[in-house]
């Protein structure tokens, strides 16, 4: 199985390169720049549609010939603000200039040609509340099958109160076999708030085959290729995170751990 928990490898320019050759799967890419105001970054889409979110600052974003100026709301992802987000098809390019210092995630999966280039946030993202008690969180819904905004991508970001679970519980999607489960594979980017703090993520099959558990720093990113993933936040640091996921339908439909589905049947 290959590393499961990927650190930065830089503090500036691309600092995670994560690409389905060096995930060891089929569907998910994830990319993220640290870029000083002024600086600037273009990359080619190739066979994959592309979903920019600014994480954090502003910049300006072009995508498949298309201006679409300055955007960025939020300077901290712990704002909880609806973050910026650019859809870009496959076949085309795009460019971000920064106007502050910023963070930009670049999701990507492969695409069909099936959605023009387009603004796709804040406007249509609203915080969402999940959980209950210390299971609480709160979603930002950027690119779920509710939204019809890409041919493939999923796209998702989680904040976890402080002392609370998250992805809980328990759960996977790693089967084709829908409507029962889709298969997909995903990624979490992490951040925690103060910087300085920690988190864990358990992933791990049923059977064993596969169980790690990572103590997961800011910036951190998580590879989840099957089994289930839930994270915890420490008291003291909020934990937020982006989710990419992709597969062979753009659909999430997973099963709880058979051991811990009373939860979700008590809460519902």
């Amino acid at each position: 199985m290959a590393n499961l928990h990927r650190k930065p490898t830089a503090s500036i320019g691309k600092v995670h390169d994560i690409t389905p050759e060096s995930a060891g799967w089929n569907y998910v890419g994830f990319g993220l720049y640290h870029l000083k105001a002024g600086e600037t970054v273009r990359e080619q889409t190739g066979e994959c549609e592309v979903i920019l979110v600014l994480v954090e600052g502003r910049a300006r974003i072009t995508g498949a010939g298309q201006n679409f100026g300055e955007l960025g709301q939020r300077m901290s992802v712990f704002e909880r603000l609806p973050p910026a987000c650019i859809y870009v098809p496959n076949g085309a390019d795009w460019s971000a200039e920064a106007t502050t210092d910023c963070v930009l995630a670049v999701c990507s999966a492969p695409g069909s040609g099936g959605h023009d280039a387009a603004i796709i946030g804040p406007v249509g993202i609203e915080l969402e509340t999940r959980g209950k008690g210390g299971n609480t969180r709160y979603i930002h819904n950027i690119a779920m099958e509710n939204r019809d905004v890409a041919d493939s991508l999923l796209v998702t970001e989680v904040f976890t109160p402080q002392g609370n679970w998250s992805s809980y519980p328990p759960h996977r999607h790693d089967e084709d076999d829908f409507p029962n489960m889709t298969y997909l594979e995903e990624t979490y980017y992490h951040r925690l708030n103060p910087a300085q703090g920690f988190g864990f993520q358990r992933v791990f099959t049923e059977d064993g085959e596969l169980d790690e558990t990572m103590a997961v720093s800011d910036g951190d990113v998580v590879l989840v290729p099957k089994g289930h993933h839930p994270c915890g936040a420490p008291y003291a640091y909020e934990m937020y995170y982006l989710n990419v996921m992709a597969g062979p339908l753009r659909k999430w439909r997973f099963k709880n751990h058979p051991d811990h589905d009373w939860i979700f049947q008590r809460d519902k």
